[in-house]
C-alpha cells in the first residue's frame, strides 16, 4: 500500500476515534456524572492512549500522536471528576 493511503487511513482513523470519545467526554464534564464509569477499565483505556502517544513520537506518526493527545487530555480530566466524586464526594 502506498504512502498516501496510509497516511490517509491514520488521519481517518484519528478523526474516528476523537469524534468518538469526545462527545462523551464532553457530556462527562458538563454533567459531571461518573456513575457508569468503571475505573479499572477507564485507567487502562488512558494508559493505552498515553502509550500511543509514545509510540507514535517513536515513529513520527503525527496522526496517532494527536489524536492520543487529545484523548489522554480528556482523559485526565473525567479522571479528575471521577476520583471527585467518587472519593470527595462520599458517593
Amino acid at each position: 500500500m502506498n504512502e498516501l493511503w496510509i497516511n490517509i487511513i491514520g488521519y481517518t482513523a484519528s478523526i474516528c476515534m476523537i469524534l468518538g470519545y469526545l462527545p462523551q467526554a464532553i457530556v462527562t464534564m458538563r454533567t459531571r456524572d461518573t456513575d457508569g464509569i468503571a475505573m479499572p477499565t477507564f485507567c487502562m483505556l488512558g494508559l493505552g492512549s498515553i502509550f500511543f502517544v509514545i509510540q507514535g513520537l517513536a515513529l513520527s506518526n503525527w496522526p496517532l500522536v494527536v489524536t492520543n493527545v487529545i484523548t489522554t487530555v480528556c482523559s485526565v480530566i473525567i479522571f479528575g471528576i471521577k476520583i471527585y466524586n467518587d472519593y470527595f464526594r462520599k458517593k
